[in-house]
């Protein structure tokens, strides 16, 4: 332990004195031109880490303010730190036992002021972003629930954490919120919709999640023009629970073949075949359960069929809620609901800061260019043109150039305009 601590201290020292010879304009006793100004000896900061207490050597310069961006100003416990302390706090932990943890993690104690000074600081950061303005425009959105546990009049029971992702025109992912709701009934999901239509979500065209109550009608309503498609996975499932055991895996393999067609009036004609089938092999309440909900199933396929595999399941938001289950497991019931959408909300502000939100994860180009195809009159050349393009960043940027070399051309697509390009 106290190799990696004084490594810890020797590695942010390092970094301290190479960013005040930065600022210098030159290194320690070196004479140049460049030199803008010089160093005024140092002072000694101690640091909480997860190695330990490390010090801190923090330069002065002459008359330039040594502002680094290594260790703020002021602070006293590395970030990771903090976090601990809030995360113990929001899961139950006594004030008095983050005391005795702390003190056996680091070797001091924090005091019960810092923790709840600690927990308002946190509590603001996440409501802030939480309640953030929704900027970009999300062509495809993720909606789902987690179940988690709380106190409630000395019983344990059950809370809905409702959580939104989506994929902008660029196609990256974004948390768009997250949002406590008593249960995944149809108030908590009005009232959810209705707050991400106040902070700015449009431009929707798919809605992907599991047939939940009362999400569809409010669906409807605030967002009349876009498409919903119903979870695959969740619909397997559905049938699955009017099959014997014996008889899932062969008809799971049929409920694929439905969704593994080239297009949706394929995946019709075997949900067909596959109806008949299952009514000759007297299950009649599996077949009448794909028969009135197959259609809810094929939305996706009104899309590039590159975005098909992404689009059919409510998989990206589920990876996401095992990750939070993970979690809050450790934690049982929670002392209330807001500390447990706090700890959620807190996990997905650090999901999406990470590789998970900085990494592209659709190609959108393919849906401008399914737009284009299917607009007749658009002429050819120009969307062989867009097709070969691959230098610009965004569908929406290929659209503006497109329309704006075919001129007049762009008033004979409005739809398109609409639907794909917002602004022009």
């Amino acid at each position: 332990d106290e190799v990696v601590r004084s490594t810890v201290e020797e590695t942010l020292n390092a970094l301290l004195d190479a960013e005040a010879d930065r600022l210098c304009g030159a290194q320690r006793y070196e004479r140049n031109e460049a030199r803008q100004d010089t160093r005024a000896g140092s002072y000694q900061r101690q640091l909480q880490t997860k190695a330990g207490e490390v010090s801190l050597k923090v330069p002065k310069l002459r008359s330039l303010p040594f502002e680094t961006a290594i260790i703020e100003r002021y602070k006293r416990r590395e970030s990771s730190v903090e976090e601990a302390l809030v995360e113990m706090y929001l899961a139950g932990v006594s004030v008095r036992r983050v005391e005795d943890i702390t003190e056996a993690l680091w070797g001091t104690r924090v005091s019960p002021s810092t923790v709840s000074e600690l927990n308002q600081k946190i509590y603001a950061q996440i409501e802030e972003w939480r309640q953030r303005r929704i900027e970009k425009r999300f062509v495809y959105v993720y909606l789902d629930g987690v179940w988690l546990k709380r106190s409630w009049g000395g019983e344990v029971r059950n809370v809905s954490v409702l959580v939104a992702i989506g994929v902008d025109e660029e196609g990256f992912r974004h948390v768009l919120g997250v949002s406590e709701g008593t249960k995944e009934d149809g108030a908590s999901w009005t009232a959810f919709l209705r707050e991400l239509k106040q902070r700015g979500l449009e431009g929707v065209q798919l809605f992907v999640s599991d047939k939940c109550l009362g999400l569809i009608e409010n669906l409807a309503e605030f967002y009349p023009e876009a498409r919903w498609q119903r979870c695959v996975v969740h619909f397997y499932r559905n049938v699955w629970t009017k099959v014997p055991s014996g008889k899932v895996k062969e008809v799971a393999a049929m409920l694929k073949a439905i969704h593994a067609q080239e297009d949706r009036d394929a995946a019709r004609e075997k949900a067909r075949l596959v109806i008949e089938k299952l009514r000759a092999m007297k299950l009649r309440d599996a077949a009448e359960l794909i028969e009135a909900g197959v259609e809810e199933t094929l939305s996706y396929y009104a899309f590039p069929s590159e975005h098909w595999r992404s689009l059919r399941t409510n998989n990206p938001l589920e990876r996401l809620n095992r990750e939070i289950r993970r979690r809050t497991r450790v934690v049982g019931a929670f002392p209330d609901g807001r500390s447990a959408l706090m700890l959620v909300a807190a996990r997905l502000r650090y999901v999406a800061a990470s590789r998970w939100g900085t990494r592209r994860y659709l190609n959108m180009q393919r849906l401008a260019q399914a737009a284009v195809a299917r607009t007749s009159g658009m002429p050819g050349d120009l969307v062989q043109q867009w097709h070969m393009q691959t230098s610009l960043t965004t569908g929406s940027d290929y659209l503006r150039r497109l329309y704006s070399e075919a001129g007049s051309c762009t008033q004979n697509f409005p739809p398109l305009i609409s639907m794909v390009v917002p602004v022009m």
